[in-house]
């Protein structure tokens, strides 16, 4: 008579420690190709910035940070995008998963306008002369990085999941107003920022290598905030498992 294999217990909080979080959420084939993708989109990236577009004739070899900042900026953009997407579902549906969603885009999204805030005063100081000043853009977007520090802060101090999910989907959509102000401040009030250089009438004011290095770096860092998007999803199920276990 055949027996009957017993089931498999669920590992225990100290045994996912010992295995490793592989035991519970097995990494992701497609996750490690996106990763190794992402490493090649960089590489390109380095050489398209040092070696494709050629120094500008006014600001030197700082312009290059242009090729970091301004794709920093626009993926700091997207990233709140979908924080703005995710909270107006999750008032729909009540789904926590698009909170999970939201949050974790939020947090990527406030590491990129990180790197615009450090990469921006370098740029800034031997261009201008100074690391920083109340320039309409700059204040606009230190409001917005401001905001979503606030989203993130807030969930800190509500420990009920479905009303945290609740102000924090509220907090996402009215600070998303402040991205329409960043990109047409420069439009809106006088600025050191230059106006728009790329998606102009008459086509980029800008060699056209330098157009391409741009996209690359565009490129490169979206394919980055897809990574870390999935690393941090995959983070808090590993997070949730835990707690269920325990």
């Amino acid at each position: 008579m055949a027996t009957r294999a017993k089931p498999k217990a669920p590992l225990l909080p100290l045994e996912i420690a010992r295995t490793g979080p592989d035991a519970i959420a097995p990494p992701s084939t497609r996750r490690r190709v996106l990763g190794w993708v992402t490493v090649g989109a960089f590489l390109v990236l380095g050489w398209a910035a040092f070696f494709l577009a050629p120094q500008d004739d006014v600001q030197g070899a700082p312009q290059r940070i242009f090729y970091i900042h301004v794709p920093s900026a626009w993926i700091g953009f997207l990233a709140f995008f979908v924080v703005f997407v995710a909270s107006l579902r999750f008032l729909r549906t009540r789904d926590l998963r698009l909170d999970a969603l939201a949050v974790s885009s939020a947090e990527i999204g406030l590491l990129f306008t990180t790197g615009v805030l450090v990469t921006g005063p370098l740029w800034a100081r031997p261009i201008w002369g100074v690391f920083w000043s109340w320039d309409p853009r700059l204040t606009s977007f230190l409001v917005l990085w401001l905001i979503y520090l606030s989203y993130l802060a807030m969930r800190q101090y509500v420990p009920d999941p479905m009303r945290r999910a609740r102000f924090s989907a509220v907090l996402g959509i009215v600070g998303f107003a402040d991205v329409p102000v960043v990109y047409l401040s420069v439009r809106w009030w006088r600025a050191l920022h230059p106006d728009q250089v790329v998606f102009v009438s008459g086509g980029p004011r800008m060699p056209t290598e330098m157009v391409v290095a741009l996209v690359i770096g565009i490129a490169a860092f979206t394919l980055f905030y897809l990574y870390l998007l999935t690393v941090r999803l995959r983070v808090r199920r590993l997070r949730d498992a835990l707690e269920e276990e325990a």
